[in-house]
């Protein structure tokens, strides 16, 4: 499987200008191999914690059509995400969908970050979300999730290979995104895939340095701080190589954990 993570800005608040970059992403994309290609959190509209009432969708309206209609007439599987419709409050949803244009997968982000008051604003998620894509078996987190292990481990036992994370990390916290992606990485054993934002926005400053960690740890892909696309190959029976090879989970104690809380 080639990863293609679309490091790009959103044009803010304008969908139609956005989804005519992800189109010109996907075009190239193609043009190396790429079997897959994820884009940054809220990618459509640039990510606003506070709101929760404009460009709010759900799956039948035009922003999840035209990316269904990019996925089918490119071939080619695609990770976006948007403001899903939700009651009281819009979700955090991200979206994988196959070369058919189908939809595969649905997550809404379920860890809201509370220190921009996104928790007021939006509806968390309680699902995680598991897909198989070209013999890989893929999740998907958010952004903030990656600072939530016990997430991270609900996807390993369920058998993922790879976690697609679209995010909006701020430039100021550059060192924690790398952080939290290798570390997930080497403490659950699977490719872990960041895929930032760039630019500035009313909201913050985006730096990119999107990057991508293979199952021990190591960083396979890195982002600059401008727009760019990265690819790199996922090979599952890595992933096996590395659990086999090192199979630390054996080692877990669930019972004598469940004892102590």
């Amino acid at each position: 499987m080639i990863l293609c993570t679309a490091q790009i800005s959103p044009c803010w608040q304008n969908p139609n200008c956005t989804l005519s970059s992800i189109k010109n992403r996907i075009a190239e994309a193609m043009e190396c191999d790429a079997s897959f290609i994820s884009f940054p959190e809220q990618v459509i509209t640039g990510w606003d914690p506070l709101d929760g009432k404009n460009f709010v969708q759900t799956e039948e309206d035009e922003i999840i059509s035209v990316l269904k209609e990019y996925a089918r007439d490119f071939g080619i599987g695609l990770l976006g995400s948007y403001r899903e419709m939700h009651h009281p409050c819009p979700r955090n949803t991200a979206i994988a969908i196959g070369p058919d244009g189908h939809l595969i997968a649905r997550y809404s982000k379920m860890h809201l970050f509370s220190p921009e008051h996104e928790n007021q604003a939006y509806t968390p998620g309680e699902e995680i979300a598991l897909f198989s894509y070209d013999g890989c078996r893929c999740g998907i987190a958010i952004c903030y999730d990656l600072r939530f292990a016990d997430l991270f481990r609900l996807y390993r036992d369920g058998g993922a290979d790879l976690m697609l994370v679209p995010s909006a990390w701020p430039a100021s916290r550059m060192r924690h995104f790398e952080l939290f992606i290798t570390a997930r990485a080497a403490e659950f054993q699977m490719y872990i895939a960041g895929i930032n934002t760039v630019g500035e926005t009313p909201v913050d400053r985006y730096a990119g340095g999107s990057l991508v960690a293979g199952p021990d740890g190591t960083v396979l892909s890195r982002g600059s701080e401008v727009e760019e696309l990265l690819f790199t190959e996922i090979s599952p029976d890595h992933v096996v190589e590395v659990r086999d090879g090192f199979s630390v989970h054996h080692d877990r104690r669930n019972k004598l954990y469940q004892n102590l809380s």
